[in-house]
């Protein structure tokens, strides 16, 4: 672990330069600050040494874009509401919250596909562009995410 002389020198040194990568690939000053207390954390905890100045700046680059590329990738980063936010938004009558969440814990794969068509009201071609599928995996995956809702749903679909 570093000392705070380290890590305070560390700051003033590359902390510019830091935000400036974050804000390039987050374009938000919120999530640029989250990822900014990542990368010094993580130079505080590393163990390793460095070969030089120009060593320790090429290190702090590669961590704050991997980092940067992690949160990006991160669940955190996608948008979550509660659920009867979710059907709020969605103009969805209380009495089909059953079937809302009943779609929701369907794998990833068919969620997607049922929500995009019957809540948005894509079709198949639309959905295979925007999942990057074909079309006639799209209609598979809604007949088969069906079946599981019916399932689910005690046959009610």
């Amino acid at each position: 672990m570093r000392s705070e002389i380290e890590v305070d020198r560390a700051v003033e040194r590359y902390s510019d330069m830091i935000r400036r990568i974050c804000l390039c690939h987050l374009k938000n000053a919120a999530d640029t600050e989250d990822v900014f207390q990542t990368v010094f954390l993580k130079y505080l905890l590393y163990e390793g040494s460095f070969e030089g100045p120009e060593h320790e700046k090429a290190w702090f680059i590669r961590v704050t874009l991997n980092a940067c590329r992690d949160y990006l990738k991160s669940f955190f980063r996608h948008r979550t509401l509660p659920l009867e936010e979710l059907a709020e938004e969605a103009s969805i009558p209380p009495e089909q919250h059953e079937v809302l969440e009943a779609v929701l814990a369907l794998p990833v794969k068919y969620k997607d596909a049922i929500y995009l068509h019957y809540y948005e009201g894509y079709s198949a071609g639309e959905i295979g562009r925007i999942l990057g599928k074909k079309e006639n995996t799209v209609y598979s995956l809604l007949s088969r995410g069906r079946t599981m809702l019916k399932e689910a749903l005690g046959g009610d679909l």
